[in-house]
């Protein structure tokens, strides 16, 4: 299988010079994913609501890539402020509950101040 480039049709990833994932083989590589809104062009103030925006991101990626949340096999957190993660974390279990992806949290600042978290996955089809 030859590799496929995966576009969000943000034009910050032409900008960039990165895919929103890439497909190599069995193997799905999603770059980080924030929670914004590319239908309306707009982020959400709220942690929670960023949080969900980026896994329906993350999905419609692994959709385009024969995949879903299902193939995940490592999660990879970015969080601005560490009071968000009592917040946060059960939208991960929302999503990941019975896969249980390998995972890492990061506390660290992110490109834009209005992002408050990223989401990095890597996933393999079955």
């Amino acid at each position: 299988m030859s590799r496929q480039l995966i576009s969000s049709g943000s034009a910050f990833e032409k900008v960039a010079g990165y895919s929103r994932a890439v497909v190599d083989g069995d193997w799905i590589f999603v770059s980080g994913t924030t929670g914004f809104d590319y239908a309306r062009m707009s982020i959400s103030d709220d942690v929670v609501e960023q949080t969900h925006q980026t896994f329906r991101n993350i999905e419609a990626a692994l959709s385009q890539a024969g995949s879903s949340l299902k193939d995940v096999v490592r999660a990879r957190y970015i969080i601005v402020n560490p009071a968000d993660w009592e917040k946060v974390a059960p939208v991960f279990g929302q999503y990941f509950g019975d896969v249980r992806p390998a995972s890492t949290a990061i506390i660290c600042g992110l490109v834009d101040p209005k992002m408050k978290i990223e989401i990095e996955v890597t996933a393999k089809r079955q």
